[in-house]
């Protein structure tokens, strides 16, 4: 009996490492490689031009890499449930591969098609080739559910077999022994149809910045790998200017498609980095990109609701605010912070931004300014990014907004103060925003504290020409620190839930944390770290340096609305002693109802102290400052005293610190024993306030800037 062979392509869109499509060859005397194209998603609004036009590129480059091997890919038009009976029954098929799909939506329509297909006599081949761990096995190993935080994935991991070897691509050899007839009208019958035929404008559309397509994505792989150095210095991250650009070595959109299998990746990286480093093994940060990648897909393979707050155990249910106007200039950027607008550009414009820049936009709009739901972002982030992964994306903007994997809520990035410190020449804000292009650096990330004369010879007066800053990020960052701090106070009550099983609470340590959703950018892009113990992971991928961030300033002076808010699913609702809601601010208080008069000078406050919590007693107070005072008369030497001052000046802020984690005071202790030090050689006086607060901003700065460098989710 003759074996007639389909090969479904979905997302591996490719010939080498794919193993369903050599399943699909092995001992059949014909195989037909079939794309199901379903236009009703060409209208859909959760799918943009951007990411049609990758797609119908990399048919394209699939077809043409067919042709080579004397075949060709049959694009079919409709629903699988409506195409596969009439394929069965018009080309005798006897056998059907496909790639395993991990995700929730694909696992019920392949069941659905197995199913068919069995009623039809049709053997079904099922391969596992677009993660490189077996995902049930990883859960199995967690006792059947899925790992919440990454570390902990980390260490079930570490335990698994090293990925599958990749296949190599199918050869002209294979291909031969069961050829397949082309018909003269294919073209007619199977075409790859054209963005007007899917209905898209395409005038004054600009030419891609990504071209889709397996053989871009192995040459884009060999010029990654041409930059050892970078592959050999992992250890040491930097970001630079260049890095919020589109590099040539990105692979991100690719490994979303499946023009580029993750395997290769992985062991090209893995052999290079062996050899450069005399065989040593490769640390896990290596990887660290794909691991997010695998990390979210895991999270979300059993999760239908992964997308969404209701419904979704793992989400905190946070009561966000709803506000169709500010969601609209966010996304369309038109907010009057230079740097937000120019990263919402150029997604709308390439497809892509840096996974530093995903982190930026995603704070600004959930819990660092407008308070808008994750839900948002993330279909906003679905339609424009190329590389926009359902798990992934779904992933990361949980984990930034602080909805699921990451708690460190007081950690906000400051839409001045980042963009400053990752280019302080301001170029890519010129770049993107060309009616700003004529102000000085000075002003660039703040034109509206312009003079109004460099306004005008700027040819650019905000307010008129340019929007002005729709929120005083100093206070809206402010009150939403603190309804994230009651929300999390809230759910500290019930330790028992699932939720809250492996989640800290606001005063521990929290565990190591996003991008592409995000991406692996490239040796352009600063390389992944081994995430430290305290630190959180990172947005689509990169970030660098801020200016002192509002999470350090005094929350207590802020009396923002609470709201109940509670894990979804079937938990328990807490108890009647438990207040659930509160007195509304005043309208006239609320940060997004800017006036002259609350406008401010800069967009990043300085930090002030913390004052000490309220209900110490007397004999307490008095108990400390007796131990201070009897450590300061114990001088016995230069290295002793030094940290006795430390110790002196540490308990006077310790309580103050109650926030952060112990690993963070710890570090903490030791800037404060250096700049001690510093300025007392200098013969400079300076007030423990004042070295405290300096070391409380660049703690806080630097440790950022590794949660920044940990989290590339979805390799940008």
């Amino acid at each position: 009996m003759a074996v007639n062979s389909v090969h479904w392509f979905r997302k591996g869109l490719r010939l080498h490492d794919n193993p369903a499509l050599q399943e699909a060859l092995s001992g059949a005397d014909s195989v037909r490689c079939v794309y199901i194209l379903d236009p009703w998603f060409a209208g859909a609004a959760n799918v943009g031009i951007n990411r049609w036009r990758f797609l119908l590129e990399s048919l394209e480059d699939l077809d043409s890499s067919l042709k080579k091997l004397n075949s060709r890919l049959f694009v079919i038009r409709g629903q699988p449930t409506d195409v596969f009976p009439r394929l069965f029954k018009e080309w005798n098929v006897t056998r059907l591969a496909f790639e395993y799909d991990p995700e929730p939506y694909g696992k019920e329509r392949d069941a659905a098609i197995i199913k068919m297909a069995q009623e039809f006599g049709v053997e079904t081949l099922v391969r596992q080739s677009h993660t490189l761990y077996n995902l049930d096995r990883i859960i199995e190993m967690n006792n059947n559910s899925p790992p919440l935080t990454f570390k902990r994935f980390q260490t079930i991991v570490s335990r698994l077999e090293l990925p599958g070897r990749p296949l190599p691509a199918v050869t002209q050899q294979q291909m031969d022994t069961c050829r397949t007839k082309i018909t003269d009208n294919h073209d007619q019958l199977y075409s790859i149809p054209s963005l007007e035929e899917l209905g898209f404008r395409t005038l004054g559309l600009p030419s891609a910045v990504w071209r889709g397509g397996e053989s871009e994505a192995l040459d884009r792989l060999n010029k990654h790998l041409d930059k050892k150095v970078w592959v050999a210095n992992l250890d040491h991250p930097r970001v630079n200017t260049c890095s919020l650009y589109a590099s040539p070595t990105g692979l991100s959109p690719y490994l979303r498609f499946g023009c580029l299998s993750c395997r290769v990746l992985y062991y090209n990286l893995r052999e290079l980095y062996m050899k450069l480093r005399k065989r040593c093994s490769p640390p896990l940060s290596l990887f660290g990109q794909l691991l997010w990648r695998e990390f979210f897909y895991t999270a979300a393979t059993n999760n239908p609701n992964f997308d969404r707050m209701d419904g979704n155990p793992i989400c905190v249910q946070i009561p966000w605010d709803q506000n169709p106007e500010a969601l609209a200039k966010w996304a369309e950027g038109r907010t009057g912070f230079p740097w937000i607008d120019a990263i919402m550009t150029q997604l709308r414009q390439e497809g892509w931004i840096h996974h530093l820049a995903r982190h930026a936009v995603a704070c600004f709009l959930t819990r660092g300014d407008l308070w808008i739901s994750w839900e948002s972002g993330m279909k906003v982030f679905e339609e424009l990014l190329l590389d926009a992964d359902w798990s992934v994306n779904a992933g990361s903007w949980m984990w930034l907004s602080c909805s699921a994997f990451f708690q460190q809520f007081f950690h906000c990035y400051c839409p001045v103060g980042f963009g400053k410190r990752t280019d302080p020449s301001g170029d890519y804000i010129r770049r993107y925003i060309p009616i700003l292009k004529d102000y000085p650096n000075r002003y660039i990330y703040e034109p509206w504290n312009a003079p109004e004369s460099i306004q005008k010879a700027a040819n650019c007066v905000v307010g008129v020409d340019y929007p002005k800053p729709m929120i005083n990020h100093a206070e809206g960052s402010r009150l939403n620190i603190e309804r994230m701090k009651q929300v999390y106070q809230q759910l500290s009550h019930y330790r028992g839930l699932s939720l809250l099983a492996s989640v800290p609470t606001i005063q521990e340590e929290a565990e190591p944390l996003m991008t592409d959703e995000s991406s692996f950018s490239g040796p352009d892009s600063p390389p992944r770290v081994p995430p430290p113990s305290g630190a959180a992971p990172d947005s689509s991928t990169v970030f660098v340096s801020y200016a002192p961030h509002p999470e350090l300033e005094d929350t207590r002076r802020v009396h923002p609305p609470q709201t109940p808010c509670t894990p979804s699913g079937s938990h328990p609702q807490p108890p009647a002693a438990v207040s659930w809601s509160f007195a509304p601010p005043s309208p006239a208080h609320s940060p997004l109802s800017r006036s002259k008069a609350s406008s401010p000078s800069s967009s990043c406050p300085t930090s002030s102290p913390v004052p000490s919590p309220a209900g110490t007693s007397g004999r307490e107070r008095g108990g400390r400052r007796r131990k201070r005072r009897r450590k300061e008369r114990g001088r016995t030497g230069e290295g002793t005293r030094g940290w006795r001052r430390v110790n002196t000046r540490w308990r006077e802020w310790r309580r103050r610190l109650q926030h952060i984690s112990s690993e963070t005071r710890w570090s903490l202790k030791r800037i404060v024993f250096k700049r001690t030090h510093r300025w007392r050689r200098r013969g400079v006086s300076r007030s423990p306030s004042s070295e405290l607060v300096d070391a409380e901003e660049t703690e806080a700065e630097e440790e950022e800037e590794r949660e920044a460098e940990e989290g590339g989710r979805g390799l940008a």
